[in-house]
C-alpha cells in the first residue's frame, strides 16, 4: 500500500469520526424532513406541471380530431358538388390532422401513465413523511429518556459517597458532643445550687445548737427535740435533775465528742 494512500485513509477516517461526533441525531432527523418536505414540494409540482401538460395535449387531441372531422366533411361536401380537386385537397388536410391526433394520442396516453406514476410516489412520500414524523418523535422521546439516564448516571458515579457518609458522622459526633457538654454543664449548674442549699442548712443546724447551748447555759429549759442526735439527758421518772447537773452533763458531752477523732 502507497503513502498516499494510507494518508487518505487516514484522512477519511479523521474526517468521518469529526463528522459522527459533530452529528446530533435530533438535527439530522430535522434536516431529514426538511429535505423529504422540499422533495415533496418537487414532487407536486411535478404532478402538477404533468397535469396540465396531459391537459395541453388533450386539448390538441381533440382539436385535431375535430379538424380532421370537419375536413373528412369538406372533402364529402366537394365531391358531391363534383369539386374533386377541392375533395383531395380536403382529404390531404383531413389526414395531417388524423395523424397529428394519432400522434397526441400516443403521447396523451403516456402522460396519463406517468401521471398515474407521480401520483402514486407522491402518495407514498407523504405516507413515508407522515411515518418520519412519528418516527421523529418517538426518537426524540427515547433521546431525551436517553439523555436524562445519562446525566444521572453520571451524577451518581461523581458522587462522593465515602465523603458524604464521612461528613454526616463528623457531624453526629459533634452534636453528640454538644449534648454531652450541654449535659455537664447542667450537672453542674444543680451542683452548685445543692451546695448552696446544703451551706444554708448546715448553717441553719449551728445557729441552732448554739441557741440551744445559749439557752441550756442561762437555765431555760429546752425540749429533748431540739438537742443534736446522740445527746442523752438522764431524767428521773419522780423529779428533774437541778439545771447545774444538767449543764455539767451537756459540757462533759461536748469535751467528749470533741475529742472523738474526725
Amino acid at each position: 500500500m502507497g503513502i498516499f494512500d494510507r494518508i487518505s485513509r487516514v484522512v477519511r477516517a479523521n474526517v468521518n469520526d469529526m463528522i459522527d461526533k459533530a452529528e446530533d441525531p435530533e438535527k439530522v432527523l430535522e434536516q431529514s424532513l426538511r429535505e423529504m418536505g422540499d422533495d415533496l414540494i418537487k414532487m407536486r409540482q411535478a404532478v402538477a406541471q404533468a397535469i396540465a401538460a396531459q391537459k395541453r395535449t388533450e386539448q390538441q387531441y381533440q382539436k385535431n380530431l375535430s379538424e380532421a372531422n370537419m375536413w373528412q366533411q369538406r372533402a364529402q361536401l366537394a365531391l358531391t358538388k363534383g369539386e374533386e380537386t377541392l375533395a383531395r385537397e380536403a382529404l390531404v388536410r383531413k389526414k395531417t390532422h388524423a395523424d397529428t391526433a394519432a400522434t397526441l394520442k400516443t403521447q396523451l396516453d403516456s402522460q396519463v401513465g406517468q401521471i398515474d406514476s407521480l401520483r402514486r410516489n407522491l402518495t407514498a412520500l407523504e405516507s413515508k413523511i407522515s411515518e418520519a414524523k412519528t418516527k421523529k418523535d418517538m426518537l426524540k422521546a427515547r433521546m431525551s429518556a436517553a439523555k436524562a439516564n445519562q446525566q444521572l448516571q453520571s451524577t451518581i458515579s461523581n458522587l462522593n459517597t465515602s465523603s458524604a457518609m464521612s461528613a454526616f458522622e463528623r457531624m453526629e459526633d459533634k452534636v453528640l458532643q454538644m449534648e454531652a457538654v450541654s449535659q455537664t454543664a447542667g450537672e453542674l449548674a444543680g451542683m452548685g445550687e445543692d451546695s448552696k442549699w446544703a451551706q444554708l442548712e448546715g448553717g441553719s443546724e449551728i445557729e441552732d445548737e448554739l441557741a440551744m447551748l445559749k439557752a441550756q447555759l442561762s437555765g431555760t429549759p429546752q425540749s429533748n427535740t431540739a438537742l443534736p442526735q446522740g445527746i442523752d439527758i438522764p431524767t428521773s421518772s419522780k423529779t428533774p435533775a437541778p439545771s447545774a447537773s444538767v449543764v455539767d452533763i451537756e459540757l462533759e458531752e461536748l469535751r467528749r465528742q470533741l475529742q472523738k477523732p474526725y
